[in-house]
């Protein structure tokens, strides 16, 4: 589940646009998500780069974060980049969809996809923050399609705004020196995930892409961009960064959907193991921590220790991906059960 909590504002229908009509930022992991299932499924829409008069234009969606989709029917504009995933499922059905069709493969593609979202984005913003040399590179790129600063635009003011407003969050999201180890970790093992599978027309869960290819491509192809982890990734997973590229337009990408026994390969397995043994149990130790009202989750992992403030977003993704588990027949869940078991996943899903 995306980051961006779900907004809805309707605006008159004289108002719509005549296409969907995308707004977003370049150096943001989930427009770029957005972006590519848009192509991907063909569907028409125009990508508009945030500028301080649309930041004014939408500034009563709430939370606005970005991207921000505008409906062409309605004028609605949209945030949350999982739910307006499975809406345009329902808007546009056809042949191009991105859910896997079988409901146990499924909900391992949301897993994945919710661990897309919430964890490779904090390897994300570490890299992205921490490092003077990403800091200045980041901070020239972003400023101008996502700065909230009243400073002129494209000024070195506007820049150094944006970098000290950005830097001042690493704390609040986890990017400090106490969880750096840990959070390096995690990207390693993702580029091991991901480098030995990666190909064309090679995907999660057959030789089309899914709603998790597609939130991996997100943030995989902004630390392909990054001066330090793109240092990483062509060093260690160059496979891994040509296949994030490619992925950013596959609209002209034809293939079916693995056969449900066999959607779980050693890919799928890898991060799988990865869920099971960080990114589930920091879902759990996140839940207790907000429910017990504890200002800091402490969670053993990885050979380190991961400290962080507690947020009552992911304890909604918890909730979520339980209760898509629970929905799950018996005969779907014995084809996934047993992976499920293997990669430690399967306690914190079972509850």
């Amino acid at each position: 589940m995306a980051t961006e909590a779900s907004a809805r504002t309707t605006a008159s229908g004289a108002d719509a646009p005549r296409r969907y009509r995308l707004i977003g930022s370049t150096a943001s992991p989930y427009a770029l998500k957005m972006r590519a299932i848009l192509r991907y499924r063909r569907v028409p829409f125009d990508w508009v780069i945030m500028t301080r008069e649309l930041r004014r234009e939408t500034a009563y969606v709430q939370p606005n974060l970005i991207p921000i989709l505008q409906y062409p029917d309605t004028g609605e504009y949209r945030t949350d980049t999982t739910a307006l995933a499975y809406d345009l499922e329902t808007r546009h059905p056809s042949e191009r969809s991105i859910l896997p069709p079988h409901p146990a493969v499924r909900f391992l593609c949301d897993l994945l996809e919710d661990m897309a979202d919430e964890l490779a984005v904090k390897c994300l913003f570490l890299y992205r923050w921490w490092d003077p040399e990403d800091q200045e590179y980041v901070s020239r790129w972003t400023a101008q399609e996502w700065s909230t600063s009243e400073a002129p635009v494209g000024t070195q003011e506007e820049i150094d705004e944006f970098r000290a407003r950005q830097v001042g969050r690493m704390r609040i999201l986890g990017a400090t020196g106490d969880n750096k180890a840990v959070l390096e970790r995690v990207y390693f093992r993702i580029l091991e995930a991901f480098e030995p599978h990666v190909g064309m027309n090679r995907y999660l869960f057959g030789a089309r892409p899914s709603l998790a290819d597609f939130a991996w491509y997100g943030q995989l192809s902004e630390m392909a961009t990054d001066p330090s982890p793109m240092r990483i990734m062509r060093e260690c997973a160059p496979f891994t960064d040509i296949w994030a590229r490619r992925l950013d337009d596959a609209s002209g990408v034809e293939g079916d959907w693995h056969k449900p026994e066999a959607s779980v390969t050693p890919w799928v397995e890898a991060l799988l193991r990865l869920a099971g043994e960080f990114y589930l149990p920091f879902l759990k130790a996140n839940a207790e921590a907000y429910a017990e009202g504890r200002e800091r989750l402490q969670l053993d992992a990885l050979g380190g220790t991961y400290v962080l403030q507690p947020f009552k977003f992911q304890v909604r993704c918890l909730e979520r991906l339980c209760r898509l588990f629970a929905e799950l027949s018996a005969q779907d869940l014995d084809l996934i059960r047993p992976v499920l078991s293997q990669t430690g996943c399967l306690p914190y899903l079972d509850e």
